[in-house]
This record gives C-alpha cells, sequence and structure tokens, in this order.
C-alpha cells in the first residue's frame, strides 16, 4: 500500500502519524512550500496524492475519517465522543482519507520530506495576521512535560496565581478547564479538552477540575495524572493516578513550598 503523509516541519504529532503510516505502506512524506492558503494546499496535495491508496491529513471529494487510530482494510478504527468509545467503520472511495488520532502512536525517527509547490493559480488570498502561543506563560500546551490546570475551583482569574507559581516551579505549562475561559479568567489557548489543546505531558496536576468529558478528552494523553480536589466524588478521580482531596487553595502553595524547601537544600 502506498500512503502520502502530509506534515507539518518539526511537529512531534507528524512524527506521530508517520509510526501510523509506516505500519500501513509505503511513505511518502510531503510539506507544503508557500503561504499558508487551505485551498491552495488542499489542491497541492491531491495533485500530489496520484494513485496513493491511502491520504493521511489531507482532504479530496472522498470520504474522510478522523481520529483515526487502526486500519485494516476498508475498516477504520476512530476515537469517538470525546475519547469514551472506539468506532469501527467502513471507509469506502480511494484514496482513502484519513487523520490520525494524537497521542495514540510513539514519535518516529524523522524522514526526508519532499516540499510540494503551490499550483501557479492557487487560491493564497488567505493570510496568517498573527500567530498566538499555545501557551499564555510562554511554555507550550502541547510540547509541555508538566502542565498544572486549574478549573471552577479555583475561584478567580487573581487566584490562578498560584497555578502559576507551581507550574513555574516545575517548569511546565499552564492550562485550564472550559468554564474557566468561559468565565474571563484565563484565554482560550489555555484550555485544555476536546475543543481545546489535547496534551501528552509526563505530569498532569488538575487543580479543582471536575473532569468532564470533554476535559479528559483533552488530558488523557498525559503519562500521569494528579488530581487536586475538594469532592472525593469529582469525576475526575476515576481518571487520575493519584489523588489529593482538599483544599486547592492550601495544597497547591503547600506543595510549591516543599519544592522550594528541597530546592534550597
Amino acid at each position: 500500500m502506498s500512503v502520502l503523509l502530509f506534515v507539518e516541519p518539526e511537529d512531534d504529532l507528524s512524527l506521530q502519524a508517520l509510526t501510523f503510516a509506516n505500519s500501513l505502506g509505503e511513505v511518502r512524506a510531503v510539506s507544503v512550500d508557500g503561504p499558508y492558503a487551505p485551498a491552495a494546499w488542499a489542491e497541492a496535495i491531491a495533485a500530489a496524492a496520484g494513485d496513493a491508496d491511502t491520504i493521511v491529513a489531507a482532504r479530496v471529494d472522498q470520504p474522510f475519517a478522523a481520529n483515526v487510530t487502526e486500519l485494516d482494510g476498508e475498516v477504520v478504527t476512530r476515537i469517538r465522543w470525546g475519547g469514551s468509545l472506539l468506532e469501527q467503520a467502513r471507509l469506502h472511495g480511494s484514496p482513502r482519507i484519513l487523520t490520525v488520532a494524537p497521542h495514540t502512536r510513539p514519535a518516529a525517527e524523522p524522514v526526508p520530506v519532499e516540499q510540494l509547490a503551490l499550483p501557479a493559480d492557487a487560491d493564497t488570498s488567505v493570510r496568517v495576521l498573527e500567530t498566538v502561543s499555545e501557551s499564555s506563560d510562554g511554555v507550550s500546551l502541547r510540547d509541555a512535560k508538566v502542565v498544572v490546570s486549574g478549573g471552577r475551583g479555583v475561584g478567580s482569574s487573581e487566584a490562578f496565581d498560584i497555578i502559576e507559581e507551581l507550574a513555574g516551579l516545575l517548569g511546565g505549562a499552564v492550562g485550564c478547564s472550559r468554564v474557566v475561559t468561559s468565565a474571563g479568567w484565563r484565554p482560550h489557548t489555555d484550555q485544555v479538552g476536546q475543543t481545546g489543546t489535547k496534551i501528552s505531558a509526563d505530569l498532569y496536576v488538575a487543580c479543582g477540575i471536575s473532569g468532564a468529558t470533554q476535559h479528559i478528552a483533552g488530558a488523557k494523553g498525559a503519562k500521569k495524572i494528579l488530581a487536586i480536589n475538594s469532592d472525593p466524588e469529582a469525576p475526575i478521580l476515576a481518571s487520575a493516578d493519584y489523588a489529593v482531596i482538599g483544599d486547592l487553595h492550601e495544597i497547591v502553595p503547600a506543595i510549591s513550598a516543599e519544592l522550594r524547601r528541597v530546592r534550597s537544600s
């Protein structure tokens, strides 16, 4: 099977997709040389597809499957409902078009990437006017090894000071739940969840977060989850590896104080 894989330069998720693509057959990795213009990119990728049996992360006039974890002939297994279930479905048409679910495969070693030129008559009217950091503190949520998040239980935007302090001591990024962004306490770029950023941190510290399905969908890529919550029945505890039941306004500063003490000694 021949596979056309669209990748982003120096992107870990692209290397995860490469691991998936390698399991399917001979891979041709491509990227686009030129300004960001979705319609033009799609045209260039479709032209490059040729007789490829499978296109990963591209779009042409064929059925499409997103968040795929397995491909067996025409049958795809994909993540649905915010990660709460796996669905098997038949994907008809040629070439087959799919995207790989993030954090379901380890990253592969980089391979040579072919740069596709945009068609001369391509629509390049879309331009990137601004690039916004994924995390307001300058550490990328997606790439951070440690993420410290706050939810409704933090109480206010000012109270996030203790979350920021702990994240700084751990060299991590600050995250939050959807309800926090809805309240205007933190920007959307800090949101962890199905409609925010999906993380793959070594440690995820969830402070005052109840653990709705949509939030867990964004956090389940973390290797370890520590939940700090005053509610012993909070749903997030079912997904946590470790839990501390109590007032986060006492527990989080205590952890920070202990980190400073240990490091000073």
